[in-house]
């Protein structure tokens, strides 16, 4: 027998509304323009939802093409008061036209550029525990100062 392994797939989990507030430019660094955005939001779902507790941020790194290689924490409470630590690592990536149109806040058709991140959990919370072992994937758009996010299992 030949060993095989499982095709993945993906299963929703719950969308994420963000809203970005004031973007702190550190500057070119050595590894690219550094920027530290704040935001607030709120997730959605039949599996998880709640609110993203004050103090959430994007550490980006914006490469000189363009490419925005996100770097977000920040921690979620449920409705159940569960608190869900979350880092969600990736890129937003495309044409530096359509790059730059998005980073103007342009509302930017999202099949013309790549946003995807992968989300870690971790959390102490029983009815939550679960998300400590999953594997995720987001795809994500944005329009101005809103991002919107779907949250995937890969199974």
């Amino acid at each position: 027998m030949e060993l095989q392994p499982l095709k993945p797939s993906l299963e929703y989990l719950c969308r994420a509304n963000i809203e970005l507030t004031a973007m702190i430019v550190v500057g070119k660094t050595p590894l690219g323009e550094r920027r530290v955005i704040p935001f607030t939001g709120r997730f959605v779902g039949d599996k998880l939802s709640g609110e993203i507790l004050p103090g959430g941020t994007d550490c980006m790194l914006v490469r000189p093409d363009g490419t925005a290689l996100v770097d977000a924490r920040y921690a979620i409470r449920t409705p159940d008061e569960a608190i869900i630590y979350v880092h969600n690592y990736g890129r937003r990536s495309g044409s530096p036209e359509v790059l730059k149109r998005v980073a103007r806040g342009e509302a930017v058709d999202p099949s013309n550029y790549y946003y995807r991140t992968s989300p870690e959990f971790e959390t102490e919370a029983k009815q939550y525990a679960w998300l400590n072992d999953i594997i995720g994937l987001c795809s994500g758009a944005r329009d101005g100062n809103n991002l919107v996010l779907d949250f995937y299992i890969v199974r």
